[in-house]
C-alpha cells in the first residue's frame, strides 16, 4: 500500500473483508479511491458494492481508468473498546478531508460488527480451512456454537434526540446474538440487516433476543433472505450510534475479525471511504 497519496490513483485489494478490514485505517488516511477484487471466504463487502465476481471488479477498473466517473463515497462503522465508555463523535460532524485519526481503542468496520452467538460462529468457523468458510463453514459451526452458547444479559443504549451526546437506555434483556451492520450481510451471504445502506450515515441493529435453541436452529436459514426480521424474538432498528454493555465482558467480531470486549461504543463514520464501483452500481 502507498505511503503517500501522491503515488497512486486508487488501491487495490486482492481478498475479503478480513483483508479489507485491517487496511482499512490507513485506507481512510490516503483517502483514495479503493476497488476490491472479490477474493476471499466471504466476500459481503464486495457484494455490498455489487462487486460479486473478478469480472465485476475488472469491469469497475475499466470504467475508472477511462473516466473515473464510477467512485462512491460510502460510511464505515467505528467501535471503541472500552471500560469507561466515552462519548462517540458526532456521526454527522465528520467530512472526508477533516476525519480525525481513530484512536488507540477504536477499530473501522466495513461489513457487521457482533456480539454473542454470531461471535461464537466466527470464533469456530475461523478454525477451519479456507475453502470450507467459503463454502457454507459458517452454516456448519451453528449446532456447536449453539450447544456451548447461553443468553446474556445486554443493556442498549442510544443517542438522545433532544441531546445527541447523552444517551438514553433503549433495552436490556436477554440477547443471543446483537448485530450492528454497516452492510446488508456477513458470513458469506446471511443477510442480518436485509434493510442496511453504506451511505446513509446509519447503522442497522438486529437484536435476536432470549429464544428456544431449537426454535433458534429452524430459524437460522430464513437470515439468508433477511425474513428473520418478522420474528417477534427480533428486534430491528436504526441509529447512528449505540452503546453496548453486558453482565461480564464478552468478545466482539467485526469483518470476522476480533476486535475487543464489551463494553462498547459503536458509531458511523459518514462519507469515509472512497470506493471503486461497477457502472450504474
Amino acid at each position: 500500500m502507498p505511503s503517500d497519496s501522491k503515488q497512486a490513483d486508487a488501491v487495490l485489494i486482492f481478498g475479503g473483508d478480513g483483508t479489507v478490514h485491517r487496511h482499512l485505517e490507513r485506507l481512510v488516511k490516503l483517502q483514495l479511491p479503493v476497488l476490491i477484487v472479490p477474493r476471499g471466504s466471504g466476500n459481503d463487502f464486495a457484494r455490498a458494492l455489487n462487486l460479486k465476481r473478478i469480472r465485476d471488479a475488472i469491469t469497475a477498473w475499466k470504467k475508472f481508468v477511462s473516466d473515473a466517473s464510477n467512485v462512491r463515497t460510502i460510511d464505515l462503522g467505528v467501535i471503541t473498546c472500552c471500560a469507561d465508555p466515552v462519548e462517540p463523535a458526532d456521526p454527522g460532524a465528520l467530512k472526508p478531508e477533516t476525519q480525525s485519526p481513530l484512536l488507540r481503542n477504536q477499530k473501522y468496520f466495513c461489513c457487521v460488527a457482533g456480539v454473542g452467538l454470531d461471535g461464537e460462529i466466527v470464533r469456530y468457523a475461523n478454525k477451519l480451512p479456507r475453502w470450507l468458510r467459503a463454502h457454507g463453514g459458517y452454516a456448519l459451526t451453528l449446532p456447536q456454537a449453539l450447544f456451548h452458547f447461553a443468553p446474556f444479559l445486554m443493556k442498549i443504549s442510544i443517542p438522545d434526540t433532544v441531546q445527541p451526546r447523552r444517551f438514553v437506555q433503549r433495552t436490556a434483556k436477554p440477547t443471543i446474538l446483537a448485530a450492528f451492520a454497516n452492510t446488508p450481510s456477513y458470513g458469506g451471504g446471511m443477510k442480518i440487516a436485509p434493510q442496511a445502506k453504506l451511505d446513509d450515515g446509519q447503522l442497522d441493529i438486529c437484536l435476536i433476543t432470549d429464544i428456544d435453541k431449537f426454535k433458534l436452529f429452524c430459524l437460522f436459514p430464513t437470515v439468508y433472505f433477511g425474513r428473520h426480521i418478522s420474528i417477534p424474538e427480533v428486534e430491528y432498528f436504526q441509529t447512528p450510534a449505540l452503546r453496548v454493555e453486558t453482565e461480564h465482558p464478552l468478545e466482539v467480531y467485526a469483518d470476522g475479525e476480533y476486535v475487543g470486549q464489551t463494553p462498547i461504543d459503536v458509531s458511523v463514520r459518514a462519507a469515509a471511504l472512497p470506493v471503486i464501483v461497477p457502472p450504474c452500481a
